[in-house]
């Protein structure tokens, strides 16, 4: 009777070992150990060296920083600030990356002559634009948002670009046989065919979008998230800096997150191509 139950039970366990594996890696496992072992790392190291705080303080001191600032209420509004001119900034990104692509792809006289235009505006450095856009705009919002929404709009506006052309010909050309028109073509053929492409784009386009507001904040500003880091380090206030920091990746980690989740739920056919979609 116990070799029976030994030989029931034994081919069950290795798959609950395998299941138990499985949900360790899907569920980010991998990346908590190594983010746990590196903060107890930086800790160890810190209390055995004796550094100083005002030049590496330890996680538990960056951790009391943190909630200090949101408890007192002193990091809220600088967040919320970044927040608007980061998202702001994105979305206007977002619409003008969109509206070039499409008039690129539809006019060659376009793409002859504005792209190029736009290749040379992304050559020059943003922190060069920053402080014009700052004369042009003021110290207020829109000069923040302007800046992050150029940092994002080209990697969008390329990957826009890459996906509208990259439609099948053979497809176009059957299209266009059964008399459909420009419009639906590219509302039923290209467009979709680009969504992988501008979900990647997006991705790339949230770091960005996150650089963008922080450098416009440095070059002058009166609050935000920058603001702040300029504050902390002059008054060596290094702990504030990295809960800044912490601040500014949690945000950047969760835009992320939300576009690979919406992408999941949007472009249900990636990595099958086009076909996924008739079923074949």
């Amino acid at each position: 009777m116990s070799s029976t139950i030994r030989n029931v039970s034994s081919p069950l366990a290795p798959a609950g070992r395998e299941t138990v594996r499985q949900r360790f890696l899907s569920n980010g496992g991998p990346f908590i150990v190594l983010v746990v072992t590196l903060l107890l790392v930086w800790e160890v190291s810190v209390w055995m060296l004796r550094v100083p705080e005002y030049i590496l303080p330890a996680p538990t001191k960056i951790a009391v920083s943190l909630v200090s600032g949101f408890s007192n209420g002193t990091f809220i509004p600088h967040t919320w600030t970044t927040l608007q001119e980061v998202l702001l900034g994105f979305a206007g990104a977002i619409l003008a990356a969109l509206i070039v692509a499409a008039g690129v792809t539809r006019w060659t006289w376009a793409e002859k002559s504005v792209l190029p235009l736009v290749v040379a505006l992304q050559t020059v450095p943003k922190v060069a634009l920053a402080p014009l856009l700052l004369t042009w705009f003021g110290f207020g919002m829109t000069s923040k948002i302007v800046t992050t929404a150029l940092l994002a709009f080209f990697p969008l506006l390329i990957n826009v670009i890459t996906g509208l052309q990259s439609a099948d010909k053979d497809r176009v050309e059957m299209f266009k046989a059964m008399g459909a028109s420009e419009w639906q073509i590219f509302t039923m053929l290209r467009l979709p065919n680009a969504l992988p492409y501008f979900f990647a784009g997006l991705k790339i386009a949230v770091t960005f979008s996150i650089i963008g507001a922080i450098v416009a904040e440095f070059v002058g500003a009166q609050s935000g998230l920058g603001y702040l880091i300029q504050a902390s380090s002059t008054s060596l206030d290094v702990s504030t800096t990295f809960a800044v920091l912490v601040i500014l990746s949690t945000i950047g980690m969760i835009m992320s997150t939300a576009v690979s989740w919406l992408s999941t739920k949007v472009v249900f056919w990636q990595g099958k191509g086009l076909d996924a979609i008739s079923g074949q």
